[in-house]
């Protein structure tokens, strides 16, 4: 029996070797307030349509993985309260009891490896979390890039995030962490950091022709497309982090932990910033989605000379 469930218009696309761009659902449950949520995810699938690419937002529905949905389940689940986060821990034990929940970056590329799918929009990764050497709280996003062959395209990693911690362990696994047209590492809401990027490549071309050369050489693990927001939508570093410490903060005192964590400090930030942290984090999605969908071209055309 197959575990997914795509969408006819993704089966197609996966038949037709039509381009195509995986979009995780957590964004939509846990990422925004209702109603921008739903509209976000709509424009989103609207932007890669538009880039000559087929979106496929994955989620879990009733025990069933379902890969690209509907525009009436998009919207229940905008909609849906208390949805589970799921990653590779849970994914499994989500579908055998027959439940319901959004996958976080670590399960849609699990969802979208076995789709057939190499390329991934999303907003921006999870990482090794501040006080994360008396906690250990580290996403298993890290890992997943580390061995599941799909390259995704983010604002680089969640500012609320130790940044430079998350750096040395994406290293240390051996992933290629790529800035696209600059030298600085974005940093999610802000579009340059202090830190220089590892790598630095200027063309979707390139990118997708890394991942390519990765599989050729039998390499694990996917790629780390930081992608930086929009200028006119981002905000320096000098206004925002002192609210991301605020947030981690009053996280620590109220006993916030885990998976509640990310969640709790975007809702904060949120309102301290009078709501223009949402404004940037809908621009740099939109962004990545765009980018996404040249990537998956590239990559459709180079297989194709391959050939």
């Amino acid at each position: 029996m197959n575990i997914l469930h795509p969408a006819p218009e993704v089966a197609e696309a996966v038949r037709n070797g039509t381009p195509i761009v995986a979009l995780e659902s957590t964004i939509v449950t846990h990422g925004m307030p209702w109603p921008r949520n739903l509209q976000t995810a709509r424009e989103v699938e609207a932007d890669i349509r538009a880039a000559g690419a087929v979106p496929a937002t994955i989620a879990v529905l009733d025990g069933r993985i379902r890969v690209g949905l509907t525009s009436e389940a998009l919207e229940g689940l905008a909609q849906a309260t208390g949805m589970a986060k799921l990653s590779r821990a849970d994914l499994g034990a989500c579908i055998a009891r027959g439940g319901s929940g959004a996958t976080t970056v670590a399960a849609t590329m699990i969802v979208a490896a076995r789709a057939g799918i190499a390329t991934f929009a999303t907003g921006g990764i999870g990482g090794v979390h501040r006080g994360a050497e008396r906690s250990f709280d580290i996403s298993a996003d890290l890992q997943e890039l580390a061995q599941t062959s799909v390259t995704v395209v983010s604002a680089g990693p969640k500012a609320i995030l130790d940044i430079p911690k998350t750096l040395e362990v994406l290293e240390t696994l051996g992933v290629p962490v790529i800035a696209y047209g600059q030298d600085s590492l974005p940093a999610f809401w802000s579009a340059e950091s202090e830190l220089p990027a590892p790598l630095r490549m200027d063309s979707p071309a390139r990118i997708a022709a890394a991942h390519l050369a990765r599989a050729r050489l039998d390499l694990p693990g996917g790629q780390l497309v930081a992608n930086p927001v929009p200028a006119e939508a981002g905000i320096p570093p000098s206004e925002i982090d002192p609210i991301i410490a605020r947030a981690d903060r009053e996280a620590a005192e109220r006993g916030i932990t885990g998976k509640a964590v990310t969640p709790f400090m975007l809702a904060r930030i949120l309102e301290l910033t009078d709501g223009r942290s949402l404004e940037a984090n809908i621009a740099l999605i939109r962004n990545n989605a765009r980018l996404a969908a040249r990537i998956a071209t590239e990559m459709v055309c180079a297989r194709a000379d391959d050939q």
